[in-house]
């Protein structure tokens, strides 16, 4: 071949295909993208000539086809489930999962991020806490990233999330159908979607013409314990129990009923709860508790798919993808006597 024939490279391969260059780099090392898509770069290359520089390939090419997926709480049921959405769509799509567990502590986000890094993933599934949120978007990451549970500013991630407002406001609208008014609200302080539910709480009670009491701890069952035991010891002391708590994710609502316990609540009958994620357990316990249903496979699922549109179109608009919520009402939330 003379000098002056101009070689083929990857950009006529995707110029020739209609697609990204990044869709072309990863049909050549066999990574996911849709049957439909593989077909049209295999058919540009055969049509181009193209022929790959393997060793230059192999630099490229240094991402694992691994997914990366940092959650701020394994516990915590919703993030189990999730995550196995998550796995099976990378297992389909031939990927394997590098899952990281934070206990919502940014010291320990940012850790992962840099094994991130090391890792070279291929993508990165993230639920972080406000902090890392905050600087998230000025971190030097060469991986796309897709955020779960967790809501940005409009701009450079793409994310899944719950309609957190609505879906406490189904709650509040619930427990006030059911005759309650005295509706206290506990809440997790490290996550956007704490506080999201609590903006959603305070209008609905708003709404109803009530008066919103919430207050803000850790995420964890321990702490929802202690503090709900604080705040009805004092309660009880003023007269002015609550007769209704409401809490922002499971793990609080497992303190919330073991501290009613402890005390010698009657759930409903001194004191109605309600929370999030209709796990196994919730219909177990007592006369069973109330809860809003969130499609955790479905958020799963999306995120990946997400991920996999960002590597297919690395340049194309954010998206939120927005799901609903189900109230599942329960016994622990049957209505005022008399």
């Amino acid at each position: 071949m003379s000098d002056s024939v101009k070689a083929i490279g990857i950009k006529d391969v995707a110029r020739e295909a209609g697609v990204s260059v990044a869709t072309v780099s990863r049909v050549l090392s066999n990574g996911p993208v849709s049957d439909a898509l593989r077909a049209r770069v295999e058919d540009a290359v055969r049509a181009t000539g193209y022929r790959p520089n393997l060793s230059a390939r192999r630099l490229r090419s240094q991402h694992s086809q691994t997914i990366g997926l940092i959650v701020s709480d394994i516990r915590n049921p919703f993030f189990t489930a999730v995550s196995r959405a998550v796995e099976d769509a990378a297992f389909q799509a031939g990927m394997r999962v590098i899952l990281c567990n934070t206990d919502e502590n940014p010291e320990r986000e940012a850790m992962y991020l840099r094994l991130m890094q090391e890792e070279r993933v291929t993508g990165l599934i993230f639920a972080p806490t406000r902090a890392t949120l905050a600087q998230l978007d000025r971190a030097d990451l060469d991986f796309p990233v897709v955020l779960i549970d967790r809501s940005a500013p409009a701009g450079r991630f793409d994310s899944v999330v719950l309609d957190n407002p609505q879906a406490a406001a189904l709650l509040v609208d619930h427990l006030h159908g059911q005759g309650y008014r005295r509706i206290a609200g506990l809440f997790g302080n490290t996550s956007t979607t704490a506080v999201e539910r609590h903006a959603g709480y305070q209008a609905a009670l708003a709404a109803h013409g009530l008066h919103a009491e919430a207050r803000f701890v850790p995420p964890t069952a321990e702490a929802a314990e202690a503090e709900i035991a604080r705040w009805l010891a004092e309660a009880r002391r003023s007269g002015a129990m609550p007769d209704a708590v409401m809490v922002s994710n499971s793990l609080l609502l497992m303190g919330v009923v073991k501290a009613a316990r402890t005390l010698g609540l009657a759930i409903p009958g001194d004191l109605a709860v309600a929370g999030f994620d209709n796990e196994p357990w919730t219909e177990l316990v007592g006369p069973g508790l109330t809860v809003i249903e969130q499609p955790v496979h479905e958020i799963g699922r999306a995120a990946m798919t997400l991920l996999f549109e960002r590597l297919d179109d690395p340049e194309r608009a954010t998206r939120k993808v927005v799901l609903s919520g189900t109230c599942v009402a329960r016994g622990s939330t049957g209505g005022v006597s008399g």
